[in-house]
């Protein structure tokens, strides 16, 4: 929906159209958007299992802590398009649509994995930190979790 209202919107204009290279942009958008919210869900689940978090914790502590990560990376694939958008000459039509496709829907994508995805997971997630309770084994310590923004 984020990325095909803008090329729709460009369509009516004459500026793009919903072609080859846009669906190419839709799947690489789609590999992108997914990876946001795998990190989101699997760093909560780690915090639930290793530091015996509730879902609703770990998940806020989670968004948190891959706000920045989340952030840079869609910051840098929309100024990475921006070439894309500004096309001209022989060929900018795809290069348009490529752009147009990928700088859309990261920008709202992202705000969806944002706000949609704690929420969806509060609601569905495994609560983990009772998994340790039920078999009968004593929470282990651990050491603080080390975060970087490559994961």
């Amino acid at each position: 929906f984020g990325a095909l209202l803008p090329l729709n919107l460009m369509s009516v204009m004459g500026l793009a159209s919903l072609n080859i290279y846009s669906q190419i942009g839709l799947v690489t958008l789609i590999g992108l958007i997914s990876k946001h919210g795998i990190l989101m869900t699997e760093f909560a689940n780690r915090m639930q299992e290793e530091q015996h978090m509730s879902r609703r914790e770990a998940i806020e502590h989670a968004a948190g802590v891959r706000l920045r990560p989340i952030l840079m990376t869609t910051a840098a694939m929309v100024v990475g398009v921006v070439p894309l958008v500004t096309a001209s000459g022989a060929g900018a039509q795809s290069r348009i649509a490529i752009g147009i496709v990928i700088a859309a829907g990261m920008s709202i994508g992202t705000l969806f994995t944002l706000f949609v995805t704690p929420a969806i997971y509060t609601f569905i997630a495994k609560d983990h930190s009772h998994d340790r309770e039920e078999r009968g084994l004593e929470p282990a310590q651990t050491a603080p979790l080390a975060h970087s923004a490559a994961e």
